[in-house]
């Protein structure tokens, strides 16, 4: 028992040293939420509230079934007035009454917007145009988190908060710097000179960044690093350093999160971080899918996707390969200039359900009188008057407390993957105008959409997908790598691609992939770059056609939506399809034997049409078992013998079922038969 005693000491000892993923497993963390836990709540900000509304807040909440709550966020101010001041006695007068009521608090660090006394004392927290411009912080989020005395004191403020709350336990979790992904870059002197320490670190030599840059090209070579300007985000500018800028900012926010999370460790070790980061923003964003170990005990985003597509491949891109589930720390109830849809939060909430979903959380509980969210409408009207949304969280509450009960949240092991890349979505879609010259002509289809294209056969398929950077993951978990699009192709990647293929997995990979290098130059060899042999073909030439383009894949007719193709020039490549309405009619499907596995190309861009086919073709050959048989729009998940069924459609949906069976949410007997509501879902056993 000693023994054991001292092992344990060790290896928490280790983990805090070290800071390795293992610090961020609950199966270490038996307090942390988990197996049987679902949790139904809202965020909450009683910097706007009297004591008597609180009250009266805190009594609807748990009369609704509320279980958690997510408060601090955006409020710097009112935990922090001055700089050394921390004020913490209003919010600890929530926080225990929240307890008392059963209400367990996510405690949200809230590192922006830094407050007017920080910027005033402090201005090189203030943004920096490109044209050199001062910008008031006007909006949240206006606040440059490269800076180091912001640095100093979102550190401090992070301690100060892990400190207060570390141990109490009402305290559930804390998270981090509410959408810090959807920031600003900055442009001051100060910035361009913390981008060259960067870059020198980055390169170490001028060579090496001039052949990075490609600077030879038209008179750019750079002889000292005291040439080197920030690059423009918005243009004008050359390719390489537009992504370098990027990278940057990515590194910036990244260093942001691992601070707070440092001062978690430190402080809160028991306490686990689950945050609304939002690192796919186009304003700024960072490299999630990269670094999120460092920083992410539970994939946290904010939900409101208009459609289960796009909804579900965010939510596996925030859970990543991570073994804990995922929260949604902000949940459509309304939006802005939307009051909200009679059933919708309820179908979206068990919709999350099936993909892992453990926590939801209204945005927001009361609507704001004030700022820039005053028409955005939450579950209390402007009057406090409770509005039928209440309602609607309350059934959701209460259905929770049964499912939980009856294996949710569920756990998923994804036998396929789908490659996602920060890289490649800057690469391929800069905002830079003098690039897009050239790139966005090219790349025609966006990269989110040939996302979305190759996760949604699957999915509609029922089967679970994991969405992640292939150059940081173990791909041998696998049966299936699909690589939609990976327009830059970096070395690793490209390592981890052959090797998986080499060892026997299977890897389909689309058109505008392996274009360019992680320098964002084009490859000099043949296309794919660094892959040519695996694929076994050679593609160079492009074209688009007018009509859409047709064939057969194994025996099923395909026309394309996207009607773009590449022309490929099989070595030791087999032809597995040909379009039938091209002339000399191209492969538009070919197959690689390489070591024990399977080399795919696809000609086109990712599109279901062309997809569903061939990922069918595989299922079988891969050992994958779709999921239960539903119509479109309807989507399911066996959970411990069994299914959760959930209509995102706004129409009735009949489903053949085999025998008779038991609504458990509806109370309903079913006969063959299972008919859902528009909106409408069922857990049938």
């Amino acid at each position: 028992m000693k023994l054991r005693h001292t092992l344990v000491v060790v290896v928490a000892l280790l983990a805090a040293l070290t800071g390795t993923a293992d610090a961020q497993n609950a199966v270490g963390h038996p307090n942390w939420p988990g197996a049987g836990q679902l949790f139904v709540g809202a965020n909450y900000q009683p910097v706007d509230r009297t004591p008597e509304q609180i009250h009266r807040d805190i009594a609807l909440m748990k009369k609704a079934g509320f279980s958690v709550v997510r408060m601090g966020d955006l409020s710097w101010d009112y935990f922090q007035p001055a700089e050394g001041v921390f004020t913490f006695d209003k919010f600890d007068a929530v926080l225990k009454e929240m307890q008392a009521n059963g209400i367990k608090v996510i405690v949200d660090i809230p590192g922006q917007p830094a407050p007017p006394w920080l910027h005033h004392k402090y201005p090189g927290v203030d943004l920096v145009t490109q044209e050199g411009g001062r910008l008031q912080a006007a909006e949240r989020y206006m606040d440059n988190i490269s800076d180091p005395d912001y640095r100093r004191l979102v550190k401090d403020l992070a301690e100060a908060m892990t400190k207060r709350y570390g141990k109490d336990p009402g305290v559930i979790a804390f998270g981090y710097n509410n959408e810090i992904g959807n920031g600003f870059m900055s442009y001051s002197d100060a910035d361009r000179e913390r981008f060259v320490a960067w870059l020198q670190k980055k390169y170490s030599s001028l060579d090496a960044l001039n052949k990075a840059w490609a600077t030879q090209r038209w008179s750019r070579t750079l002889t000292s690093w005291g040439q080197i300007e920030m690059p423009n985000g918005n243009g004008p500018g050359p390719f390489e350093r537009y992504l370098d800028l990027r990278r940057y900012w990515s590194d910036v926010a990244i260093g942001v999160l691992t601070d707070l999370e440092h001062a978690r460790r430190k402080n809160a070790p028991d306490k686990p971080s689950i945050s609304n980061l939002w690192d796919s923003s186009e304003r700024r964003g960072f490299d999630y899918l990269s670094s999120y170990r460092d920083y992410v005990s539970y994939g946290a985003f904010g939900y409101y996707a208009g459609d289960a597509i796009s909804g579900a491949f965010e939510t596996m891109m925030m859970k990543g390969t991570l073994l804990t589930s995922v929260w949604f720390n902000e949940f459509q109830a309304g939006g802005p200039g939307f009051y909200g849809s009679k059933g919708r939060s309820r179908m979206w909430a068990h919709f999350g359900l099936l993909n892992s979903g453990q926590g939801v959380l209204a945005w927001t509980f009361n609507s704001h009188l004030g700022g820039e969210e005053q028409a955005l409408f939450g579950l209390l009207d402007h009057d406090d008057t409770p509005s039928w949304k209440l309602g609607e969280f309350a059934t959701i509450a209460k259905e929770f407390k049964t499912l939980q009960k009856l294996g949710f949240p569920r756990e998923v092991k994804p036998a396929i993957a789908i490659a996602y890349s920060f890289e490649t979505r800057t690469a391929s879609n800069p905002s830079n105008p003098s690039i897009s010259a050239t790139v966005r002509p090219y790349i025609t289809t966006p990269y989110m959409v040939q996302e979305h294209n190759a996760f949604s056969p699957l999915y509609k398929d029922n089967i679970d997908v994991a969405v992640i950077n292939i150059g940081h993951e173990d791909l041998s978990r696998y049966k299936l790598v699909v690589v939609p699009g990976l327009y830059l192709m970096d070395q690793t990647a490209a390592d981890n691609i052959r090797n998986y293929v080499r060892n026997g997995g299977t890897v389909i990979m689309t058109a505008f992939s392996a274009k360019v290098n992680e320098n964002n130059q084009w490859f000099n060899t043949p296309l794919p770059g660094r892959l040519s042999d695996v694929f076994g073909l050679r593609t160079s030439e492009f074209y688009r056609t007018p009509a859409a383009l047709s064939g057969e894949i194994d025996g099923k007719a395909f026309e394309t939506s996207i009607n773009f193709y590449e022309v490929l020039e099989p070595s030791t490549a087999k032809v597995m399809a040909r379009f039938s309405n091209v002339d000399g009619k191209p492969p538009v499907v070919t197959v690689n034997n390489f070591g024990k596995g399977k080399a795919i190309y696809l000609a086109t861009p990712a599109q279901p049409s062309i997809l569903e086919p061939l990922y069918r073709s595989l299922y079988a050959q891969i050992g994958v078992e779709p999921g239960p048989k539903t119509p479109e729009g309807v989507y399911a998940r066996v959970v411990d013998g069994r299914t959760l069924y959930v209509n995102t459609t706004t129409q009735t949906q009949d489903l053949v079922l085999q025998g008779r069976k038991k609504g458990l949410l509806t109370g309903k007997t079913w006969n063959g038969k299972l008919q859902l509501d528009p909106l409408g879902v069922d857990l049938v056993e």
